[in-house]
């Protein structure tokens, strides 16, 4: 019985991880339509920005944050890895850039703009040191208000 609670715990961890961020910023738009939620846009370089590995193992990763994510938010990473071996497939690179240029002129890593379902910027935010991902979900929500 115990090993059968393990293996539901993590099959469970395991949707959250594979729902909690969209594939496309397309599908991130769709979703939110949908299901009339915010889009949070999160800029990073997730092999090269100290702060934006920082945001991501210490809130987006926790179980506390996906868990309100999957029921609160619609999650999209415009990533802009460095490293050869994590390089996007250009496609996607290219919606990110455009991304960018529209919503992150000043290049600014990590960048996490709130949107609503419209593309209406409702808030930005970044990395904050030593925050829990309870508060950190209530400085996103300020902006839905």
């Amino acid at each position: 019985m115990k090993k059968l609670i393990y293996i539901l715990l993590f099959a469970c961890c395991g949707m959250l991880q594979a729902q909690q961020w969209q594939e496309s910023f397309d599908d991130a738009l769709t979703k939110a339509s949908a299901e009339n939620k915010p889009i949070v846009l999160v800029f990073s370089g997730s092999d090269w920005c100290a702060p934006c590995i920082r945001l991501k193992k210490h809130i987006f990763d926790s179980d506390e944050f996906k868990a309100y994510a999957l029921e609160h938010y619609v999650m999209y990473d415009a990533d802009f890895p460095r490293k050869k071996q994590n390089q996007l497939p250009e496609e996607k690179l290219n919606v990110n850039k455009s991304l960018a240029e529209m919503y992150n002129p000043k290049g600014y890593f990590p960048l996490v703009v709130v949107m609503d379902k419209d593309q209406y910027v409702l808030g930005t935010t970044g990395f904050v040191a030593r925050t829990s991902p309870e508060k950190y979900i209530k400085t996103l929500n300020k902006f839905l208000k």
